[in-house]
């Protein structure tokens, strides 16, 4: 897969604080820094009975222009800023929904703008979780 950031020009967009800060901070700095991900096979995440913390989506798309990519990265507890990259059905499964916190950065070299959005565990009970395969998120996102 291709490089996640365009360069390091990126610069925030109409930048707002979240309480959520220093995930959004962390997720940067790996992401300028990592190389090019594959994203990692659903059966293995599963098989390794670990649930992660957190997820990250990464929209990349031309300024006022088309959807270049929607990538979405997992962090687990075990694995101390790195982020696996995931499929969308993955979120589904464990039960991930967006949080309103969100990162918007524009590169005017290479007019580009990156919308970065948090999901976390939806906090349901789980006795009454039923699983809501109506509502993928490719389907729900603007």
């Amino acid at each position: 897969m291709s490089a996640l950031l365009c360069c390091e020009s990126l610069k925030p967009y109409k930048a707002l604080r979240t309480d959520h800060e220093a995930r959004f901070t962390q997720f940067m700095a790996w992401a300028k820094d990592s190389q090019p991900t594959v994203i990692e096979e659903t059966s293995k995440i599963n098989s390794s009975n670990r649930l992660p913390l957190y997820a990250i989506q990464l929209v990349r798309q031309v300024n006022y222009g088309p959807l270049e990519s929607k990538r979405y990265f997992v962090s687990f507890a075990d694995r101390t800023h790195s982020y696996v990259e995931v499929a969308e059905d993955f979120l589904i499964q464990v039960n991930f929904q967006k949080v309103n916190s969100f990162k918007n950065f524009k590169c005017d070299i290479h007019d580009r703008f990156f919308e970065i959005n948090l999901y976390e565990k939806d906090p349901i009970n789980k006795h009454h979780w039923r699983a809501n395969l109506a509502r993928p998120a490719s389907n729900i996102d603007l």
